[in-house]
């Protein structure tokens, strides 16, 4: 997958700007947390996140060198359910803004401290 830029939606810059506060983390961080909690729970399928106003973030910010790894992530739980379906690399990109606006939601709500990340990120390695 290639792309050099990826903008994430009003409601989700806004939650990190409060989860940034209660953390300490970067958001570039929160949103791959926030994208691997979203991976977990499922397919977005078609739905989309409501806008791409907010934050924007370079690839490699976002990724790093990790970035065909989150693509083979997401083609894999979106296209699970799908014998040989397959997804271009913009449909990828705006599943993982959807993913993203997801998976920060859930975060604003379950992280209040530092210790909420790693307790999640406990919870998802004991699954």
């Amino acid at each position: 997958m290639h792309f050099s830029k990826v903008s994430i939606s009003l409601d989700a810059t806004s939650k990190l700007r409060s989860l940034r506060q209660r953390t300490g983390l970067t958001p570039n961080l929160l949103c791959r947390f926030g994208l691997m909690l979203s991976l977990e729970e499922g397919p977005v399928g078609t739905v989309r996140a409501p806008d791409q106003e907010g934050q924007e973030f370079n690839a490699y910010t976002l990724t790093g060198e990790l970035n065909g790894v989150f693509a083979s992530l997401i083609r894999f739980v979106e296209c699970e359910d799908e014998e040989g379906a397959s997804l271009d690399d913009a449909e990828v990109l705006a599943r993982m803004q959807a993913h993203i606006h997801r998976g920060v939601g859930t975060l604003a709500v379950r992280a209040k401290s530092p210790v909420d990340i790693a307790r999640l990120g406990m919870n998802a390695l004991a699954a």
